[in-house]
């Protein structure tokens, strides 16, 4: 564990994937072969040798904002590395001790580092108000509009999100307005365009002198996910095991896998891989995704153990109850527990980050403490941009059959299963035999 000198009046930031001011090329660009399977060499050593002589350096001078910043990029690329949060926080207090040293209108990167460690500690609200600040600022580079339309996405306000990528593809292009304009193709509900955005950003990967590997495994992992949310689980495996060969271990890779062995029917394979991935990060999600593999097993005692994990995984500390508020109230939603506090904890949330996927946590959270027609409300909102996904369909199709509407539940539940089969490995179960319930 780090110890960083900072003032007790400082408190938390870092960098998020793949840096400032890089942009976007067009999807007509010709797709190339996506770079060949093999392991990117570690940096490890290296970055944390920069890390210890930075951390010495600010002992030493508290007023070195450079070297702040530095630090900031470091630790966050670490955490984008390993998971851990207590590199998130590292990156937090060194973005706040770099504008205390050096106000924001002399130093653009430590707003930008605070910016961009407030999105990935979900603080969307102040990330916005920082790249507001930086189009100020700097209205002439693309770095300003890329965290701003990341801020905007999670927030909800999805075309003024949409004019901040348009301006960051204006005046600079690169992997990194591909990857995010490839996210505005699958809210649109459109899968195949975003594959081909994701697979040009892994092509141009290969510009670079040395390709990042956690960049190259994340497009990948992500490339995967497309595949899965279209039913594609051969297609998902085989990117989680790219994903894996560029980068050994990459725990989101190995909770892909564990996923799409779950779908393919292959329990005891997503067990393992999920493990996996658990000893790294014990994210909720994947606890809970273990919790459900084992009920399938008949492991219904391990699957209780997982179940109890997650809630307390969920609340260990005040970071982890804003990082995962989501994901416990849709788990709550999912195994029928609480149904009161799942509600409340989506609505908290919904306050603020008015997402589709947080108005589909209302709606099904409302679901289950008997608000249904708040439930049909929020389901509405959850469909409106169109996106492809099972579990906005399958959550819709349940609220209808609620409220009685068996044509539309049927339509829903049958646009679910047919979409991802194997969406869930538990509510999928539950989907079929609404379906059931219906008839023809």
């Amino acid at each position: 564990m780090h110890k960083v000198v900072l003032s007790t009046s400082i408190v938390i930031l870092g960098l998020i994937s793949g840096g400032c001011g890089v942009g976007a090329e067009s999807v007509s660009r010709p797709v190339q072969p996506a770079p060949a399977m093999v392991a990117l060499p570690s940096d490890t050593e290296s970055t944390e040798s920069a890390i210890r002589f930075l951390e010495k350096r600010v002992s030493l001078d508290h007023d070195d904002f450079m070297a702040y910043n530095k630090l900031a990029e470091f630790y966050m690329k670490r955490q984008r590395e390993t998971g851990s949060l207590n590199y998130l926080d590292l990156a937090l207090r060194a973005a706040r001790a770099s504008l205390a040293a050096m106000p924001e209108e002399q130093n653009k990167s430590g707003l930008a580092a605070l910016g961009q460690a407030e999105f990935a500690s979900h603080d969307f609200a102040s990330a916005r108000s920082r790249a507001e600040r930086l189009v100020e600022l700097d209205r002439s580079k693309s770095y300003p509009y890329q965290m701003m339309g990341d801020a905007l996405t999670e927030l909800g306000d999805y075309e003024n999100a949409r004019a901040a990528y348009n301006r960051m593809s204006q005046i600079s292009g690169g992997v990194s307005t591909e990857t995010r304009l490839a996210r505005e193709e699958l809210l649109r509900g459109r899968p195949a365009d975003a594959e081909k955005r994701l697979s040009v950003a892994l092509a141009l990967t290969r510009d670079q002198d040395s390709p990042p590997r956690e960049t190259v495994a994340w497009i990948r992992w992500e490339l995967g996910e497309v595949a899965y949310s279209i039913g594609d689980y051969s297609s998902a495996e085989r990117y989680c095991r790219d994903a894996l060969e560029t980068f050994p271990d990459y725990y989101r890779a190995l909770a892909g896998l564990a996923r799409a062995r779950a779908a393919q029917g292959d329990l005891e394979g997503a067990m393992e891989y999920y493990q996996r991935a658990i000893q790294i990060v014990p994210d909720p999600t994947f606890i809970a995704a273990l919790g459900d593999v084992y009920r399938l097993a008949g492991r219904d005692r391990d699957a209780q153990g997982q179940y109890a994990l997650v809630e307390h995984i969920g609340k260990l500390s005040e970071l982890n109850g804003v990082l995962y508020n989501r994901q416990l109230a849709i788990f709550y939603a999912d195994h029928d527990i609480k149904p009161p506090e799942a509600y409340q904890q989506a609505m908290r949330e919904y306050a603020i980050r008015r997402d589709i996927y947080g108005a589909d946590a209302v709606a099904w959270t409302a679901l289950k403490a008997g608000k249904v027609a708040e439930a049909q409300s929020a389901a509405k909102e959850a469909l409106k941009l169109g996106t492809r996904d099972s579990k906005i369909y399958y959550h819709a199709g349940m609220i209808a059959l609620a409220a009685g509407d068996q044509a539309t539940a049927r339509d829903y539940l049958n646009r679910a299963l047919t979409l991802s089969p194997h969406f869930d490995p538990l509510q999928e179960l539950n989907a079929r035999k609404a379906l059931e319930s219906i008839g023809d």
